[in-house]
């Protein structure tokens, strides 16, 4: 019964991040959108690294 309560309120959550995003939130540029982009690939390999080496220690 926990796990449905975290998971409703994680989605709930989730819900109110995107309708607020969408209605208030201001569209990204071109140029700021592909360098968080560069910046969320790099993050995202380190920490695929980071856990293969943290499981295979």
């Amino acid at each position: 019964m926990a796990l449905l309560i975290i998971l409703a309120a994680v989605f709930g959550g989730v819900g109110l991040m995107v309708f607020f995003g969408e209605r208030y939130g201001k569209p990204l540029e071109q140029k700021d959108q592909q360098q968080y982009s560069k910046i969320l690939v790099v993050l995202v390999f380190v920490l695929l690294i980071a856990a293969i080496v943290r499981e295979l220690l």
